[in-house]
């Protein structure tokens, strides 16, 4: 085995240790609701995950924050309005017309995509950008999916482990792959990186930095987008953060607790109202309404009855 093999095994042993993820805790009640997730999220959406696996620890200590990964969702294949696009990843990737998909980049994998559910039992967090036009929301799915099959930058982690760390031995951009400038596409990154050039190619900000000119006009810098973090987008004034808890308290149904004077009441106008009973239509139900019948001498299955005043029970 060459140098090159040592160095593929070794790294092939340490990736799966820093994916390794620890059991979930099922004893505790679920933060958010994903079927509620489903109905809130849309396509173009940045979705934060509060991962459970040993770099996601590191990354949590490193950013100082709970989301330790982010992926882009594209929706449903149907929606993304591109039939080439479309023929592509159906024929390529094997996935389904009306399946909700996500796009991400992971360590081991590379620049993947998954279905939705995938992240059914995690806390997450939905970040949409505010504003961004269906035409842009394309270009940024596009973007993300011109990427599948790009390796992941593990290297790229270590140097932003290194830079954010308050205290270093070696200076920051001593040997560093953050700032970097090769010319052309870059073909391995990490999962922020990826979603951050993907707004950028659109000119969609997420934290820009801002210079003020002599002529008090502001200017805008776009950010290096191998600095950024899944943070980012939960900080960014540029994106809205979508809550879906497990309790939704909004969602009580008011409607139902409206004062209706009578479930079968109907008004022409204020005063002209009338009353319909249901028509009898099962079996049992006609057959006591006949014997009632045969008691009374007659029965009507719909009546119309006038009421005598608005809001009156018949």
């Amino acid at each position: 085995m060459g140098i090159v093999g040592i160095k593929k095994t070794v790294m092939g042993v340490i990736t799966r240790w820093l994916n390794q993820e620890s059991d979930p805790d099922y004893s505790l009640a679920p933060l958010s609701s994903f079927e509620r997730l489903c109905y809130e999220i849309h396509p173009g959406d940045v979705i934060l995950i509060e991962g459970r696996s040993r770099v996601s620890e590191v990354i949590k200590l490193i950013t100082q924050s709970p989301w330790t990964h982010s992926a882009l969702y594209i929706g449903r294949l149907y929606e993304l309005g591109n039939r080439p696009l479309q023929n592509k990843l159906v024929s390529e990737y094997r996935l389904e017309m009306d399946k909700p998909y996500i796009i991400e980049a992971l360590l081991g994998e590379g620049t993947v995509i998954y279905p939705l559910d995938k992240y059914a039992e995690e806390h997450l967090r939905i970040c949409r950008p505010k504003g961004l036009s269906p035409e842009d929301t394309r270009k940024v799915v596009g973007y993300a999916v011109d990427r599948l099959g790009n390796g992941y930058d593990i290297r790229q982690l270590l140097d932003l482990a290194r830079f954010m760390f308050p205290y270093s031995f070696l200076p920051r951009r001593w040997r560093s792959s953050l700032f970097s400038h090769n010319a052309g596409i870059q073909t391995r990154t990490v999962c922020s990186t990826m979603i951050g050039e993907a707004f950028q190619s659109v000119r969609f900000p997420i934290l820009p930095f801002a210079e003020k000119t002599p002529d008090d006009k502001i200017h805008l810098y776009q950010r290096n987008p191998r600095l950024m973090t899944p943070r980012d987008f939960d900080f960014s004034p540029y994106f809205d953060i979508v809550k879906y808890p497990f309790f939704n308290l909004d969602d009580l149904s008011l409607y139902r607790h409206l004062p209706w004077a009578s479930s079968d009441l109907y008004c022409n106008n204020p005063d002209d109202c009338y009353t319909t009973e249901s028509t009898v239509t099962d079996t049992t139900d006609a057959d006591s309404a006949e014997t009632s019948a045969d008691k009374s001498g007659s029965v009507s299955t719909t009546a119309t009855t006038p009421a005598t005043s608005q809001g009156e029970n018949s």
